[in-house]
């Protein structure tokens, strides 16, 4: 993913006040492959909105993601000082990990990525009462393996439950990142992870 961005923008995703963590997906059996062995995050049962999630794989990965944010609050960050995204399945990934497990993170974002209709996600958020992190998610709108609708989709049930949203559409887009959708992360990081006034101030 850091090369990747690096290529989209002509430069690494730096800021002079966050420090950024690529975590990177293990090698495991991925059903809509035929079981062939990739670098994904989770299993599915096939490649569609409209089918279970498979939370098994899901949950073992949201406690060793866990064990990464852990770490960083061990270290003196502050967990509202922290966001969590990605893209596609790790868009996926993020929005599990902070709205079923991480309510108090600083905000999420999900790039081309999508929540199963009947999501542990949402049922989660039906039970929760407190404050929720803020979704950022961008989607291109000729994106043919994940679909922009359900995208969409995604945006509008998590926004009935109770999340601050902002949805931005991608025209011509695919599965892809653009250079438009990362100057725009950007500038929605800053806003949720601005300098600290004593740094400021100092």
């Amino acid at each position: 993913m850091r090369t990747w961005i690096k290529q989209v923008l002509n430069q690494d995703l730096t800021f002079q006040h966050i420090k950024i963590i690529y975590p990177t997906a293990p090698p495991r059996p991925y059903t809509p492959m035929r079981g062939r062995t990739t670098n994904v995050w989770f299993d599915r049962f096939k490649i569609s909105n409209d089918c279970p999630e498979h939370l098994e794989s899901i949950n073992v990965m949201c406690k060793v993601l866990t064990d990464l944010i852990d770490d960083e609050v061990k270290n003196g960050i502050m967990k509202n000082r922290i966001l969590v995204g990605g893209f596609s399945m790790g868009g996926c990934m993020a929005m599990h990990l902070a709205y079923r497990n991480h309510q108090d993170v600083a905000g999420v974002f999900a790039l081309s990525s999508f929540l199963n209709k009947t999501s542990a996600v949402y049922q989660a958020l039906e039970e929760s009462e407190g404050a929720l992190p803020e979704l950022f998610q961008c989607h291109g709108t000729t994106d043919e393996l994940v679909p922009h609708s359900w995208g969409e989709e995604t945006n509008w049930t998590l926004q009935s439950l109770g999340v601050s949203t902002k949805f931005h559409s991608l025209p011509g887009v695919y599965h892809e990142l653009s250079r438009a959708e990362l100057e725009r992360l950007k500038l929605w990081i800053l806003e949720k992870l601005p300098e600290e006034m004593e740094k400021q101030n100092a």
